[in-house]
């Protein structure tokens, strides 16, 4: 039996769409500062700056963390629960200037290490996923000198990082929700610069106070 019967079973089936979405069982915000973080930094752009450099600021490039090294174990005491641990990759971009005051970048990551309870959905054929959304600043750092990683000599910034992670528990579903049918797309305003706004918009003769203003001549 495909999901078309299923709808057409429903009360007023006209009004009911199967979509296909992510569908969050739960999730937590965990916010941490952390300071004399080792941030290593690839990708520099420009190549080759002129030592020493100077830390500027620092965030995240994506909103998307790496989710790794996850374990999940379900609570004997609360079935209905599990201990999430995993680790979280932020890729973040730090600004900098080089000793000749030429501004440059370079791109690494800042991992946080999870360890928390959670609601877990009922066991099914299909598995749950954990996401993670990220977001970071780097308000302050400084340079610490370059390493040796890989036989490529890389950059390093001792940085003081605000962090803000959401995890999820996601399944990907099919759902049958009641709709109001498609959305209307209104035209797009296309933007313009008037450069005689204001001019236009002045009555084209002036006000006459001796006539009260009426177009009477009389």
């Amino acid at each position: 039996m495909s999901f078309s019967s299923n709808i057409e079973n429903c009360a007023n089936s006209n009004d009911k769409v199967c979509i296909q979405a992510k569908k969050v069982f739960d999730a937590c915000l965990k916010q941490v500062t952390q300071e004399g973080v080792t941030l290593t930094l690839t990708n520099v752009t420009p190549a080759d700056p002129v030592l020493p450099l100077t830390f500027k600021s620092g965030r995240s490039t994506s909103s998307v963390g790496i989710v790794t090294n996850l374990a999940v174990d379900r609570l004997p005491d609360r079935p209905k629960c599990g201990r999430v641990q995993c680790d979280v990759s932020i890729p973040v971009e730090v600004f900098y200037t080089d000793a000749n005051g030429v501004d440059g970048s370079g791109t690494g990551f800042l991992i946080i290490r999870n360890d928390v309870v959670m609601s877990l959905p009922d066991p099914s054929i299909m598995p749950y996923e954990i996401e993670a959304v990220v977001s970071a600043v780097c308000p302050d750092g400084f340079y610490l000198g370059t390493s040796t990683i890989n036989d490529e000599i890389v950059l390093q910034f001792s940085v003081v990082s605000c962090i803000s992670i959401i995890l999820k528990i996601i399944i990907t579903v099919d759902l049958i929700v009641p709709t109001f049918g498609y959305a209307v797309i209104p035209p797009c305003q296309e933007f313009t610069q008037e450069i005689c706004e204001g001019f236009f918009e002045l009555p084209l003769f002036p006000d006459d106070a001796r006539n009260g203003g009426n177009g009477n001549f009389g």
